[in-house]
């Protein structure tokens, strides 16, 4: 059970976040896609904020860092760690696109 809900707890952040992500860098916005992709997209986000010489857009860029660590951290983590994992990673990511936007 606890795959389902790590699939699920990701669908909702991919839900959530992965059009606002895909919208600050310029690219389509995949469907359907794994938690890996979502972490891949976040890290793709994360990379091209923190090239760019704005500093709100580094400091985004710090924040994305911290989501995708937490993600990734929550595909291993016991059952036990990953809802506050989820948690935190989904601040991050709320911090990201509001000081990046």
């Amino acid at each position: 059970m606890a795959v389902q809900t790590r699939t699920d707890t990701f669908a909702a952040l991919r839900a959530c976040f992965a059009a606002d992500l895909a919208a600050l860098i310029e690219v389509p916005v995949l469907r359907g896609a794994t938690p890996a992709v979502f972490i891949d997209l976040v890290e793709e986000v994360r990379d091209v904020l923190g090239s760019s010489s704005l500093g709100t857009w580094q400091d985004a860029s710090e924040d994305l860092d911290h989501a995708a660590g937490y993600l990734t951290d929550a595909l291993t983590s016991p059952d036990s760690d990953q809802r506050t994992l989820l948690a935190q990673a989904r601040t991050y990511l709320r911090d990201a696109i509001a000081t990046a936007s």
